[in-house]
């Protein structure tokens, strides 16, 4: 059976390393969307209007097209990526010790079929972050052009307590979800043998 090509709209390479771990062959896309102009009621209906806008910016035909967005909020209030170090600071000292949501949206389309999900994480920051901590992980700049100021996967662990929900998606895809959209799309995975 012939596949699909799969096209991820996004330079994420946490997306694209997560889709080809798993088999999905995929090539990554810049949507050339600016995120800033896109408004929406809530946190999670953002994270839903972005994926779908970045989806919809890459148009390949024949192919199917990856869109995903992640927005981190607390209180009802979505922050985006840090602006820079003094922001980064401020923000990861607002989290500690609280727990915020980080809502991941994908939106995948094949031609005029399209399947919209979306996950939400719940993330515990650690209560004995020093300030001098969250000072030395910004010098990093590990978090600064991730959803919520940190990167839970590399030094950024340090920093988390606890997570309930889908880690993958708090990775940047909700992998098990979009498998079963590409599965529905047609889509089915090929197993390299043994050693190769």
């Amino acid at each position: 059976m012939r596949q699909v090509p799969i096209v991820l709209a996004s330079t994420s390479p946490t997306r694209l390393a997560l889709l080809r771990a798993a088999g999905i062959a995929c090539t990554g896309v810049s949507p050339g969307v600016d995120e800033s102009r896109i408004l929406a009621a809530s946190p999670q209906a953002l994270a839903v209007a972005r994926a779908d806008a970045k989806s919809n910016a890459v148009q390949v035909a024949g192919a199917i097209v990856i869109g995903a967005d992640q927005v981190a909020h607390i209180d009802g209030h979505a922050f985006g990526k840090p602006d820079d170090p003094e922001d980064h600071r401020a923000r990861l000292r607002q989290l500690r010790g609280r727990t915020h949501t980080l809502s991941t949206a994908v939106c995948i389309r094949l031609d005029a079929r399209v399947h919209r999900l979306a996950s939400h994480a719940h993330l515990r920051f650690r209560a004995d972050l020093t300030d001098a901590e969250i000072d030395a992980y910004v010098s990093t700049g590990e978090g600064s052009s991730c959803a919520g100021g940190y990167a839970v996967e590399g030094l950024g662990a340090n920093l988390i307590a606890a997570i309930d929900g889908d880690y993958y998606s708090v990775l940047g895809l909700p992998l098990l979800e979009v498998i079963d959209a590409l599965r529905a799309l047609g889509w089915r995975p090929t197993f390299p043998p043994m050693g190769s």
